[in-house]
């Protein structure tokens, strides 16, 4: 697996477009890998903010190495450059890692999700609509499912609501403008089958991939 860490500038107009339209940085995203993915990659990525700062940073996920020399080229300002980086900070940065998890290892995560549950199909409808939940309830009691599904156990957790992300679906060749409730989770989890939690962190966590969504960070707790 590889780790992409990007930084982005706010100053690029390409930059400021993406971030309030998060189907156009999967576009941008996708062009690291293309022609390469096998049929059952999933590339996944988030958005990170500093809180001091508020510069973006954006964090992609694959299983084959990205090539990021696209956003190199002359004349491309997508990226921060020189004196405006922390000092020997690498962008783009891309790194291999392998999760090596063991039962019971206790970890710090984030997620940034679009909680959603599935409505009954109603008569005449192709697919199952969903809705977002907008409740802290709801929405922490989404993220324990999902956690215990994917082989760990949810020991704390923070929401905070990122409001609603805008982005666009293609379903039956047609374009849908959607909007998607966004929520950053931040806690801490304790591992039960590692296998299955890294399948999860590869394959994704919740709806909404390709739409900055679902990417399961992993760190050792603090303390």
């Amino acid at each position: 697996m590889y780790l992409s860490r990007l930084v982005l500038n706010l100053r690029s107009r390409q930059v400021r477009s993406e971030l309030a339209d998060q189907y156009e940085m999967h576009r941008t995203v996708m062009q690291a890998f293309a022609g390469r993915l096998a049929d059952s990659e999933r590339v996944l990525f988030r958005v990170d903010v500093q809180p001091k700062s508020g510069i973006p940073t954006l964090l992609v996920q694959s299983l084959e190495m990205p090539d990021w020399s696209f956003l190199l080229h002359d004349g491309k300002n997508y990226l921060l450059t020189g004196d405006e980086l922390p000092l020997d900070v690498e962008n783009p940065a891309v790194k291999a890692v392998e999760l090596a998890l063991r039962p019971g290892q206790i970890l710090a995560f984030r997620l940034r999700a679009n909680p959603t549950k599935r409505l009954g199909k109603q008569a005449g409808e192709k697919h199952q609509q969903r809705v977002g939940l907008m409740r802290e309830d709801e929405q922490l009691k989404w993220l324990q499912r999902k956690i215990e599904a994917a082989g760990g156990s949810l020991l704390s957790a923070n929401a905070t609501d990122e409001n609603r992300v805008s982005g666009r679906l293609f379903r039956d060749d047609q374009k849908h403008n959607l909007s998607f409730v966004s929520v950053q989770f931040d806690g801490l989890i304790q591992v039960n089958d590692p296998d299955m939690l890294v399948k999860t962190i590869a394959a994704g966590m919740g709806s909404g991939k390709g739409l900055g969504f679902g990417l399961l960070s992993l760190a050792p707790a603090l303390g």
